[in-house]
């Protein structure tokens, strides 16, 4: 998944010098002939394209799309996509080049596209996180909205209000300060709850809403008539925390271990917190730095490889490669944490050892 995750990242990247990137996705259950058919009939399309040297690096691709596909007997389980194209950026010098992806999912698209870039959004899709949570954090003075989509963070809005302190001001009558101080919370609740309705309707795969903030505000906001009804069936839990703002989504989401136990991010979490705490109490069952985790790797000692996200691919994949002869288990450490940003800093390398190192 991270392969395929940095993979498309490039893809969709790529741009043409023409029209001449083809991208082309067999669903699964698909007719592998038939496909192939289509191909044939492409190129046969492509054989009108006035500009020689396009029909030429178009017709290219599709040849080599078609041998890519010649590979298989029948179509994958999960179906296969292929993308081929000229990739060069100086005229007159093609370079030619095939991608064959083999969908960790079954997909049910059927496409064929020839354009200046790569269709990649299918693929996205599926590598996106599969369970989203809405979270709010609110006070009286401040509320934060925001998405959870596996181990990112994502920021809707963040709001502030001028709802004056419990004090009333001078000469103004207690009653009317606390009628008209009551009204102005009472607006900003409905603001709030206007920006999360706009913020998390539309979303397919929303499992739910995490409610948060310090004191009894969030409670106020959730039991009255703020969220639509819709939006209140989904929130699952309500906690405190001591902060609004980006340390509040924070603590939200740690304080909701219990309903996100099986998410990435509390997984993740976990790890780290393991990892840390060995290294905090310095008891010889965690190292890290790039020669001292390879040393250790090397020698079977590893029982769990951390390596953040952040480092290149190469060296991933040389860890990883070693890791897999000793029974090693890989963990990719994002950067979407704190723990995951001092691992990074740490140079990226991190193990917990089976036995103390010496």
């Amino acid at each position: 998944m991270y392969h395929l995750k940095k993979l498309v990242e490039r893809l969709g990247k790529i741009r043409g010098r023409h029209t001449e990137l083809v991208s082309f996705y067999v669903p699964a259950g698909y007719n592998l002939d038939v496909a192939k058919t289509q191909l044939a009939n492409e190129a046969d399309t492509a054989s009108n394209i006035k500009s020689k040297p396009v029909r030429l690096n178009v017709i290219s691709a599709i040849e080599k799309i078609i041998s890519e596909l010649r590979n298989f007997k029948k179509t994958p389980d999960n179906g296969v996509v292929v993308f081929a194209g000229n990739i060069s950026d100086t005229e007159g010098k093609p370079d030619l080049q095939v991608w064959t992806i083999i969908p960790p999912a079954p997909i049910n698209v059927k496409l064929y596209r020839c354009d200046s870039y790569f269709v990649v959004e299918p693929l996205k899709e599926m590598l996106e996180a599969k369970h989203v949570y809405g979270l709010i954090v609110i006070d009286h003075k401040d509320a934060n909205v925001a998405l959870l989509k596996g181990k990112s963070v994502i920021e809707l809005n963040n709001m502030h209000s001028f709802v004056p302190g419990k004090m009333k001001a001078g000469g103004q009558s207690a009653p009317r300060f606390q009628r008209e101080r009551q009204e102005e919370i009472k607006q900003f609740f409905k603001k709030a709850a206007d920006v999360a309705a706009n913020g998390f309707r539309g979303i397919k795969n929303l499992n739910g809403i995490l409610l948060g903030g310090p004191g009894p505000a969030k409670e106020d906001f959730y039991k009255g008539d703020f969220l639509p009804d819709d939006l209140k069936k989904k929130v699952i839990t309500v906690k405190d925390t001591s902060d609004t703002g980006e340390q509040g989504l924070r603590q939200l989401i740690l304080k909701s271990e219990d309903v996100l136990s099986q998410e990435e991010i509390i997984a993740e979490k976990k790890i780290l917190d393991e990892f840390f705490r060995h290294l905090a109490k310095d008891d010889g069952f965690a190292s890290y730095g790039e020669y001292e985790v390879k040393t250790n790797l090397e020698k079977g000692a590893v029982e769990k490889l951390l390596l953040s996200e952040a480092l290149e691919e190469s060296k991933i994949d040389e860890f990883s490669n070693i890791a897999k002869q000793f029974g090693t288990e890989v963990i990719l450490i994002s950067e979407e944490t704190q723990e995951g940003v001092q691992l990074r800093e740490l140079g990226g390398f991190g193990a917990i050892l089976r036995y103390k190192s010496n």
